[in-house]
């Protein structure tokens, strides 16, 4: 788990509050979060599980406020009987375009759904992912999707082993400690350039070593934890399975 800050400005307790009294009154809390240069926006409920006996809903790449209105008109769709289906294409949400929902892998839900955990704390809730189309109408899964929104939507029902919006070949910089002596990352830095190094603390610049981002995963799945490190920011832990510790680097 990384130490950052809340989705929200408000507090914990008062988000909680908040989000107790916007459920009995509506049904539901809707919680945005914008996006960055790196990350995309997204948008989640929080008691439709409660309200209506069916999944949270999270969506991607979507202004906040369209997001926050389309949970809403999905959540109108459950208020009037009609029980959402993951894998089926449903026209009447976008007033162009399909939309199609995706069961959220729970190995997910974590990543995405802070302030839902905090609100249910020991009931598990299922959740499903609203996923929308190009200018052409196709799925992200589809051939020839538009690639300028190719990262704009996570696939939450899949790549629960491997987190990070890069190709699974990107090559990235680790050090020879790590790759010969087998000693843990410490130190994950994601440059403002988008170059990510993942480090042990001891190396020296002829220490560096290229390769692809999957070999890190692959024997090390805590390293997972940094898919959604920032432009500009480092992870640090002191072992690991370790707390990381989120850090903004200077400006150069």
């Amino acid at each position: 788990m990384c130490k950052h800050k809340e989705h929200n400005c408000i507090g914990k307790d008062e988000l909680l509050d908040k989000t107790k009294t916007n459920i009995a009154k509506y049904g539901l809390q809707v919680i945005t979060v914008s996006g960055s240069n790196y990350l995309p926006s997204f948008a989640y409920s929080i008691g439709l599980f409660e309200t209506y006996q069916q999944p949270e809903i999270i969506c991607f790449g979507l202004p906040t406020e369209l997001g926050h209105a389309i949970i809403n008109d999905v959540a109108a769709l459950m208020k009037n009987g009609e029980a959402i289906k993951a894998y089926t294409n449903y026209d009447n949400i976008f007033n162009s375009g399909k939309a199609e929902f995706l069961p959220v892998d729970e190995r997910n839900i974590d990543d995405y759904f802070g302030a839902a955990l905090n609100y249910y704390t020991t009931t598990t809730f299922p959740a499903l992912q609203l996923v929308w189309t190009d200018r052409n109408k196709r799925f992200p899964w589809e051939d020839d999707f538009e690639e300028t929104f190719l990262y704009d939507q996570p696939l939450l029902d899949r790549n629960a082993a491997f987190k990070f919006r890069e190709a699974k070949d990107l090559g990235i910089f680790t050090t020879r400690q790590w790759l010969e002596l087998d000693q843990p990352i410490l130190t994950v830095f994601h440059d403002s350039d988008g170059e990510w190094q993942f480090l042990t603390g001891d190396q020296m610049p002829e220490d560096i070593r290229l390769v692809a981002l999957e070999q890190m995963v692959l024997r090390d799945p805590t390293l997972n934890a940094a898919f959604n490190l920032d432009y500009g920011y480092t992870l640090d832990r002191e072992f690991v399975g370790g707390e990381w510790t989120r850090t903004k680097l200077e400006d150069e």
